[in-house]
């Protein structure tokens, strides 16, 4: 089965790129990308040993404008990951793979007690337009959300605020058509197919602009249960004002048996589930920025919210908790050099974590990054088991 699967992947890149090549040439073949190094050293809780890992990560982004309507692309990322990690944490290798529901486009070149080579194609796509009609089929990123750090209606891929080493963020396996209907207005219909039909998604968005304000209406079926959300983004006086409703089907309690904890239900007392998200932010003259953001989970849990996790991710759920804030300031201190600081606060179960981060440009087209993750928290709580992890990245592009 593995290897009719891998048959099938590859059959997938041939037919790609045997379709691109039946169209005559409109332009040219496009390219960018970076190579990055990342050194992180990570203090769990109640473990005296540090763990010291280093990341060497490389991504190649491609496009292909086959005709003035037709554009294929194929963007993959390499990553050698070497250090104490890959042998003292268990499962380690399935930690740093990317899950599909459908195709599996990615493989291990290497596996060796400290290192292991990691190969992803994560976008592979052919995007087709004609007149108000646009057509994209294969991996893919759907961006539905209007909120930077939760967002409740990205119902195809949603965001990872902690994941900050993935700027391009995942993508999915999905058909999507979008008809704009005038220059700031269209519909969309998406498609996410699965093995299992639980995992399909078959959403569509209704979006428009009003008041100087973007409007976003949103119906369909995840995880065989309806959904409907709405979510805007606008300004007030200048300061970011965005957020995200969305509402679902009840779950069907026989769903909690795959849940693996030893909680095994959400208190479910209401017939559907709520999820809103409220964002603002404002820059100020002197480069000063604030953002302040909220979460809210009608059935999140206010205790053992780590126990929780699991059940909160097989429902859709972004975090397991009833509220999340989020508060972030930075400030340019010189042209080149960036300070910034973010915490997430569950007010419930009193855990939090605080991300102190530094940016400089050394020269053109080369970064360094600072950045500290410091969880705090009792035991099970959101964030308390987590410790504190230092990362040190350069990064280069081209």
């Amino acid at each position: 089965m593995k290897k009719f699967r891998r048959a099938a992947e590859l059959t997938l890149l041939v037919i790609f790129f045997s379709s691109i090549q039946s169209f005559p040439q409109y332009s040219s073949f496009d390219y960018n990308g970076y190579a990055k190094y990342l050194f992180s050293s990570t203090k769990f809780p109640d473990i005296n040993d540090r763990l010291y890992d280093h990341l060497l990560h490389l991504r190649l982004n491609t496009k292909y404008y086959a005709t003035q309507n037709l554009t294929a692309a194929m963007e993959l990322r390499f990553r050698t990951f070497y250090g104490e990690s890959a042998y003292k944490i268990p499962n380690y290798r399935e930690l740093i793979q990317t899950e599909r529901d459908f195709v599996e486009l990615d493989f291990f070149l290497w596996e060796t007690k400290y290192s292991i080579g990691y190969l992803e194609i994560d976008r592979l796509y052919l995007d087709f337009v004609q007149k108000d009609f646009e057509f994209t089929v294969g991996r893919q990123r759907i961006s539905w959300g209007t909120c930077w750090v939760w967002n409740p209606t990205d119902l195809f891929n949603p965001l990872e605020v902690l994941d900050f080493d993935y700027e391009e963020r995942p993508a999915t396996d999905a058909i999507r058509v979008q008809y704009y209907t005038g220059p700031v207005t269209k519909i969309e219909v998406s498609y996410k197919p699965a093995n299992d039909p639980y995992n399909q998604i078959l959403a569509g968005l209704f979006s428009l602009n009003k008041w100087n304000y973007d409007f976003n209406f949103i119906g369909g079926m995840k995880y065989k249960r309806w959904l409907a959300g709405f979510s805007w983004a606008g300004d007030i006086y200048g300061a970011g004002f965005r957020g995200e409703l969305l509402v679902s089907q009840k779950p069907d309690s026989a769903e909690t048996v795959d849940f693996q904890t030893p909680l095994q239900t959400i208190a479910f007392d209401n017939k559907t589930m709520a999820s809103f998200a409220l964002s603002g932010d404002y820059t100020f003259p002197n480069s000063f920025y604030i953002h302040t953001e909220f979460l809210y989970n009608n059935i999140g849990v206010t205790k053992n919210t780590l126990l929780y996790q699991p059940a909160a991710g097989s429902l859709g759920l972004l975090t397991a908790a009833r509220w999340s804030i989020y508060q972030e300031f930075s400030y340019d201190i010189t042209p080149l050099l960036r300070g910034s600081i973010f915490g997430i606060y569950n007010p419930n179960d009193k855990s939090y974590v605080i991300v102190p981060s530094l940016s400089y440009s050394v020269i053109t087209n080369l970064d360094l990054y600072l950045i500290s993750f410091f969880f705090e928290g009792d035991p099970l709580t959101e964030y308390g088991d987590y410790g504190t992890t230092y990362y040190v990245r350069l990064k280069y592009s081209f």
